[in-house]
């Protein structure tokens, strides 16, 4: 049994479905998810190559394999990495040993070989579901810090992986940051959540700036990164409500989860934030402009659907800067404007 070949074994799409619903459970984030659903799919494989039963191509479905199953720490990397510019073997012993951590998995030592048993617990995974979040109600509401820091600093965290060699301590941080941004001024902070269980899937921040910091928005962009770098100054600094001088918006974050991506989450993330803006107003009139960082290829994506425009670029990195007048964004059709956006 070839890691490097398990999508062919179970399909993505399928791997998918069991992400979506693990990602529920409190510590996994996606990537984490990803790795683990590989692994369970390789070791329930290899125990039938080996006990000589034979299985056909695509599974549509994975049983919990029977015991230990001995798997290396480069077999492990081969499952994780091998698509990937990036991993060691040390990291993949290092993510296995997050998933044992986590409850997923349990790793033993026979003399010779690691060994891997899958959870029992998660035998009936599929079967005993929750909704898929495609039929879960969503609705907007404010952020609240004590609550919704965490889970929000967990899927904004991703968005910063590819930056970070440490990602692990980027949650904390994250929440940290947003905590701290709430206590200053929290009316630009807003959630798309759950209606049933009332967890965030979906974040934005609206983060006025004082006139001293507008000369970052023609600057390099990576002198501005602050949720992404363990730099404790941050470089932007927010207006008090009342600034006459403050007439930029910093659109520090707007971010779906990935699993609740859609035309209709979208429109109500983005019809909020017009709302939101338009009481912003109130506690800085002179509002005018707004400006973002495309930081990934999703959030470029969303920024030119409503009408950004790229301004600055960065010579040390892929990084730049967007900006689209208020008043436009205002006015803006977003239905017409989610129209465009590509989920796949």
């Amino acid at each position: 049994m070839n890691p490097a070949t398990i999508d062919k074994w179970f399909p993505p799409e399928q791997q998918g479905k069991y992400v979506s619903l693990l990602k529920t459970r409190v510590g996994v984030t996606r990537r984490r998810a990803e790795y683990f659903v590989k692994l369970w799919a390789y070791l329930l494989l290899k125990q039938h190559q080996e006990g000589g039963k034979s299985l056909q191509p695509p599974l549509t479905k994975l049983d919990v394999p029977e015991g230990f199953i001995p798997c290396t720490h480069r077999e492990a990397h081969e499952l994780f990495y091998s698509q990937q510019d990036r991993g060691s073997e040390r990291a993949a012993g290092m993510m296995l040993d997050k998933l044992v951590a986590l409850g997923l998995i349990e790793k033993d030592f026979d003399g010779n070989n690691t060994c891997i048993r899958i959870r029992s617990s998660l035998a009936n995974i599929i079967d005993s579901s929750p909704p898929t979040p495609e039929h879960i109600s969503i609705i907007a509401d404010i952020f609240n810090p004590r609550t919704d820091a965490i889970p929000v600093a967990s899927f904004l965290a991703d968005n910063y992986d590819w930056m970070n060699k440490k990602t692990t301590a980027v949650p904390q941080r994250i929440a940290r940051i947003l905590r701290n941004w709430s206590a200053q001024y929290s009316t630009g902070m807003r959630v798309i959540r759950r209606e049933d269980n009332q967890d965030p899937v979906g974040f934005y921040l609206l983060y006025p700036t004082t006139m001293a910091s507008e000369e970052n928005f023609f600057l390099p962009p990576s002198k501005s990164l602050h949720l992404s770098i363990a730099n404790d100054q941050d470089p932007i600094q927010m207006a008090k409500p009342g600034d006459l001088n403050c007439t930029s918006i910093f659109v520090r974050s707007c971010q779906i989860d990935a699993p609740y991506q859609n035309s209709d989450r979208f429109y109500l993330l983005l019809t909020d934030a017009q709302a939101t803006l338009k009481r912003m107003q109130a506690d800085f009139p002179n509002l005018c402009d707004l400006y973002t960082l495309a930081i990934n290829p999703s959030a470029e994506q969303l920024a030119s659907a409503v009408g950004f425009q790229k301004t600055g670029s960065d010579p040390q990195s892929s990084l730049y800067w967007m900006y689209m007048a208020l008043d436009k964004f205002l006015t803006l059709d977003m239905a017409t404007a989610v129209s465009s956006l590509n989920f796949n």
